[in-house]
């Protein structure tokens, strides 16, 4: 072995013993490092042990390397924060902070059409996870008294808050009622009872009667709806024209809180936010943006919520609340997209691989997969349950053909009549990709497709 890493240390890849496995089963390579799109892997075991192969990324790092891997912005900004801007927390205001949120916020900032700086203000969180958690906690703290400690006056007959089935907005405790999968939640604690808790009710995305029928019925309880513009984890689900705009519409009617999950979609879906339509911005009470945020290198997330949305003093202090150093690699990325036009030129290149997708994928190997669909950069191709059966083995041969993707679970059985959705193969590479890194990404796909039926037949 050479580039630079020690034969032994190779050998022995301690971290497949000591580190704990969360998924079940390892995939058995082993990372030596990326530059861009192209990690370089080694096989760990079996008859080519020691074998490097160089992989192109169509996964964005776990959706979170919007700028791949070695961006020298990144690099640049990381350096000089650790040098110069401190480490203050939010008790202390930031010159890093105020500058990242005036690049944001202020005048015709990036986003202040979405979120003018008048009516919204902002917190940090260390993950996408610890985001949805504090918007959960404002709609929850809205129906409250902060100094009686009791439900406010008028408010807490409000004790349903509305998901959607199929859906993902992270791990922690207090966010496992939204999702309606039992595999994540037996065995584990629930909410509170009433009068302090609340109650988790799902119905199908992307169905305008059922959330019509829903609001008919309990509007008047609805504390919040909790939403991805685009469904992640359920198979890369678009809702069809429409639909978010008319659920924002029944929120506002009713006097719920529209709460949207853009940690993943942030910045993949041909803009900044998925919480938009061909008439512009749909406004929201809270939305959190994470993953592509940190640009690879941070783990961290914005929530972003009305003034009137608040808690307890005290009661949400982060160790990580948009803390000088986390702030200053945020600016840093977005002004060097910004001035690339990379969220714009995303857009072209989403309409590319999804025709490639179609064409070379679900066209030409039926037994494989079902459909392709995706918005802006982020794609996602239904596996059959040919494939779905056989998801290791599967995954192994298409990194051995040089691409390496993540999979999604699925939105599994759906109610409204909606068909099962199996296990999706997600496609959504870094927004530095050209054109040629998104045909070189499908042709390997394609490959691995090949691969895989010649070795299953």
């Amino acid at each position: 072995m050479t580039h630079g890493h020690d034969s032994e240390t190779i050998e022995s890849w301690f971290d497949r013993t000591m580190h704990m496995d969360q998924y079940g089963t390892r995939l058995p390579f082993g990372s030596l490092g990326a530059k861009g799109l192209t990690h370089r892997f080694v096989e760990l075991s079996g008859a080519d042990r020691g074998r490097e192969l160089n992989v192109l990324d169509a996964s964005g790092g776990y959706a979170s390397a919007c700028l791949g891997a070695g961006s020298p912005v990144v690099g640049a900004a990381l350096s000089r924060a650790v040098e110069e801007a401190g480490y203050v927390t939010d008790e202390i205001h930031s010159w890093e902070r105020s500058k990242l949120l005036e690049l944001l916020f202020r005048g015709d900032g990036l986003w202040a059409e979405q979120f003018p700086a008048g009516e919204y203000h902002v917190a940090g969180r260390n993950s996408g996870s610890e985001g949805m958690e504090m918007a959960l906690r404002l709609a929850l703290e809205s129906r409250f008294d902060h100094r009686r400690l009791r439900p406010a006056e008028g408010r807490g007959h409000r004790d349903i808050v509305l998901a959607f089935e199929g859906a993902w907005h992270g791990w922690t405790g207090g966010l496992l009622p939204l999702l309606n999968k039992r595999h994540y939640r037996i065995g584990l604690p629930s909410v509170a009872p009433e009068p302090y808790g609340f109650t988790v009710r799902h119905i199908p995305f992307g169905q305008f009667d059922a959330a019509r029928e829903f609001f008919a019925r309990h509007g008047d309880r609805v504390l919040a709806v909790v939403i991805e513009p685009v469904q992640g984890d359920a198979g890369i689900i678009v809702p069809p024209a429409g639909y978010l705009r008319e659920v924002a519409r029944l929120c506002t009617d009713s006097g719920a809180l529209l709460v949207a999950d853009e940690v993943l979609t942030f910045a993949k879906t041909g803009q900044f936010f998925g919480m938009a339509d061909e008439n512009g911005p749909i406004p929201t009470d809270v939305s959190v943006v994470g993953k592509s945020l940190g640009m690879g290198v941070l783990s961290t997330s914005m929530v972003i919520a009305r003034r009137n949305l608040t808690v307890r003093a005290t009661g949400a202090i982060s160790t990580s609340d948009l803390r000088p150093l986390t702030c200053a690699v945020i600016r840093a990325g977005l002004e060097h997209i910004r001035a690339e036009g990379m969220v714009e030129k995303s857009r072209g290149l989403g309409e590319h691989v999804a025709k490639r997708l179609d064409e070379e994928l679900v066209t030409v190997f039926p037994e494989l997969y079902t459909e392709s669909r995706g918005s802006g950069v982020m794609h996602g191709v239904e596996l059959t349950q040919r494939v779905a059966d056989r998801l290791g083995e599967f995954r192994e041969t298409m990194i051995r053909s040089g691409v390496f993707v993540e999979f999604m679970g699925g939105a599994g059985r759906r109610s409204g009549g909606l068909r099962y959705i199996f296990p999706t193969m997600r496609v959504a590479p870094p927004i530095i990709s050209t054109l040629a890194d998104a045909d070189a990404i499908v042709e390997r796909l394609a490959a691995g497709s090949r691969s895989f039926l010649e070795v299953s037949a």
